[in-house]
């Protein structure tokens, strides 16, 4: 193959992968919109390693899209900063096997507190999956490398997923050109808001 190939190899597996997750779609979906449409508090996303990157990206989005989000890094959790989290808020906790430990006990403290707890699992069976209040199946078949080892068709979905809940609870929520404005008035996109 030559590396015009290999690059739309890459391609291809994430569309594949993009697709049937898309397709997985279900009632979880609509009960984490509603959940996060009506939060009270603020939305906390929470992961480790590449979906941890995933987060920060998730939560900017929907803080960008009118849903007050934080990132709680995982192993930050354990050593203090599980204070930021409330009763009355909810959090997204990323990890594509559902069981990376640092993730899973910073939900388990969540659900202590009485908040609610998303997870966003490529194993709807995991530890992570089973303690959470709805599951957003983000697995994928295979990764896109050659080694099927780095993240890559998976954190592709997981982008995809959080950007598919930020925009419809936007939606939802009837967040107008204003109001975007206001929360990104700079660079060349505050410039296309006035």
């Amino acid at each position: 193959m030559s590396f015009l190939e290999w690059g739309k190899d890459v391609f291809n597996k994430e569309i594949c992968a993009l697709e049937a997750v898309r397709d997985r779609l279900d009632k979880n979906f609509t009960f984490a919109v509603k959940a996060m449409k009506s939060c009270k508090g603020k939305v906390v996303v929470t992961g480790l390693g590449k979906s941890g990157h995933v987060g920060r990206k998730i939560s900017a989005t929907l803080s960008s899209l009118g849903v007050p989000s934080v990132f709680l890094h995982s192993a930050e959790a354990m050593h203090g900063d599980t204070g930021m989290l409330q009763s009355r808020d909810i959090l997204i906790a990323i990890s594509n096997s559902g069981k990376t430990a640092e993730v899973v006990e910073t939900a388990k403290r969540a659900k202590q507190l009485g908040a609610k707890v998303i997870a966003m699992t490529g194993d709807t069976k995991s530890a992570l999956a089973l303690i959470s209040d709805a599951t957003l199946d983000i697995g994928v078949g295979s990764e896109a490398d050659h080694l099927n080892l780095a993240p890559t068709s998976s954190s592709t979905a997981t982008i995809a997923m959080g950007d598919a809940l930020a925009v419809t609870i936007s939606r939802a929520m009837e967040f107008s050109k204003n109001d975007f404005n206001f929360n990104h008035s700079g660079g060349e996109l505050g410039k296309r808001t006035k």
